[in-house]
């Protein structure tokens, strides 16, 4: 199955791992299926109408999906996706 690699910040909403194995064959099913592992981390991750929030980027390996096929980026049991949330700030 695909891990979704949780950033430490969102580790509270998703009983404390750093990595959660979870079913789905694009990046849009197995985010999908993390939220239903884990609820609270919806609020996080999605708007109130179910698209992703602009501050929260989805990287496959080394590629943001933005740039691949969004949220119907494919996905094989041995990839990883990681949750980078955006960091704004500095001079």
């Amino acid at each position: 199955m695909p891990k979704v690699k949780i950033p430490t910040p969102l580790r509270q909403y998703a009983g404390g791992n750093a990595e959660v194995e979870v079913a789905g064959s694009s990046a849009g099913e197995a985010l999908g299926n993390l939220v239903e592992k884990h609820p609270e981390l919806r609020q996080h991750l999605y708007t109130g109408d179910g698209k992703l929030r602009s501050f929260v980027n989805i990287y496959k390996g080394d590629e943001d999906i933005r740039y691949l096929d969004g949220q119907d980026t494919p996905v094989a049991e041995e990839d990883e996706l990681s949750i980078i949330p955006s960091i704004a700030g500095g001079r």
